[in-house]
């Protein structure tokens, strides 16, 4: 049976591309990031698998009245198995991130260019590569007509740029009964370029905004206000000893040390000889599972008292994004023994488990006690200008999810 997948799955090379070419002309961008979300792009793939042999497709929308469409639109399609106790699960978004500054790609990103074995375009790695290699392996069943021993499913959910409350967030939410905790349940977005790095944790993160209120006044009379950014520039210079309260490293996550800084500024006064009333900055932070957001924010809250006593401001904190830690997929569970073996099988690599710093949807499956592993063969180009993933990865890691499946007992 796996020879025969693994043949049909190396006869898809130019069907794979055409499909990262045809969806990466489909833009699917949240409204945070500009866009009007993932439907255009929903519907034209629930299309593509409908027209593979997919029977079943569901689609589950969680509203959102800043889209056209109301709603972020979910989809799942599943081939039905010899059993149903269990499912094989493969999930991806559908969402992606801007391009960015244009000035820095050597081609438009969203027409995909095709050179020295890779394709370039926005979203190609991110997450169209582990996309498009779980739909052909499931395709490669339903062409070589294989019933599988179980379940197996394909989820492909909106919003995983911006914090998965529309996506697998809603999905774990108000759909539990869909995953079972018996599945075995595998996320192509993230990864190495040896195929080697199966991540079973995640660091706790933590997107903070700080909103400083002083009193705005001229520039050339300091002494008749209180100047938000100069508290807020003090606070940033603070808040970097939060690297020595939390110190401690654990060396499954690369890097082994939990990590504060401040990224995104908000413009405040357009004028130079203005001194600012109010200020924003945000800080990202990923925090080790070993310590509680309770206590990184009862200390992030120490020093901002200090600086509101001292420089006489008001300093707010809010949260775009604040996610606990979940607990780690275990080293014996059945996924990662899958993995492992099909990864040793397909690349002749040696997979060994890591935890990273950046968040992905794993965490809501962790969460509701549902095992799973991140994992693909990429080169982590995702976010950065020329996008690119290779075409043999697509391939090579549809081969790995077959050999999984035929794995399973």
């Amino acid at each position: 049976m796996l020879d025969k997948i693994l043949k049909r799955i190396e006869s898809y090379r130019d069907d794979m591309i055409k499909l990262q070419v045809e969806i990466t002309a489909i833009p699917a961008l949240s409204p945070e990031n500009g866009g009007d979300g993932e439907h255009e792009k929903a519907e034209f793939l629930k299309k593509v698998l409908a027209g593979f042999g997919f029977s079943d497709i569901k689609t589950f929308i969680a509203p959102d009245d800043r889209c056209k469409t109301k709603g972020r639109p979910n989809v799942i399609a599943k081939l039905p198995g010899k059993s149903h106790e269990k499912t094989f699960w493969v999930m991806s978004h559908t969402d992606i991130v801007p391009p960015g500054d244009l000035s820095k790609w050597k081609s438009d990103p969203y027409k995909v260019v095709i050179s020295d074995g890779k394709l370039i375009g926005r979203g190609v790695e991110d997450n169209q590569q582990g996309m498009v290699s779980s739909i052909f392996t499931l395709k490669a069943f339903i062409d070589e007509k294989i019933v599988p021993d179980y379940d197996l499913g394909l989820v492909l959910v909106a919003d995983e740029e911006t914090g998965s409350q529309y996506g697998l967030g809603y999905m774990v939410k108000k759909h539990p009964d869909l995953f079972g905790k018996n599945d075995v349940i595998v996320v192509p977005d993230g990864g190495n370029p040896e195929g080697t790095m199966m991540e079973i944790a995640e660091k706790s993160i933590m997107w903070m905004k700080v909103k400083t209120t002083g009193k705005q006044c001229h520039g050339s009379m300091p002494q008749c206000g209180n100047n938000a950014h100069k508290a807020n520039a003090y606070l940033t210079v603070k808040f970097d000893e939060l690297y020595k309260d939390f110190s401690k490293r654990d060396e499954l996550f690369t890097p082994p040390i939990s990590t504060f800084e401040p990224t995104k500024k908000d413009a405040n006064v357009p004028n130079i000889n203005t001194i600012p009333g109010e200020d924003v900055f945000y800080m990202d932070c990923r925090v080790l599972p070993c310590y509680d957001l309770k206590d990184v924010i009862a200390k992030m809250r120490k020093y901002a008292d200090e600086i509101e006593k001292s420089l006489k401001v008001k300093i707010e904190f809010s949260y775009p994004q604040k996610e606990q830690a979940a607990e780690a997929t275990s080293v014996d569970s059945e996924v990662v023994k899958l993995l492992a073996s099909a990864v040793r099988a397909i690349y002749k690599k040696e997979p060994s488990p890591q935890g990273i710093g950046g968040g992905t949807v794993a965490a809501f499956f962790r969460r509701a006690g549902m095992p799973c592993v991140v994992w693909s063969k990429l080169d982590e180009s995702c976010h950065q200008p020329n996008e690119y993933c290779h075409i043999d990865n697509m391939i090579g890691d549809a081969k790995v999810f077959a050999h999984m499946i035929c794995s399973m007992k």
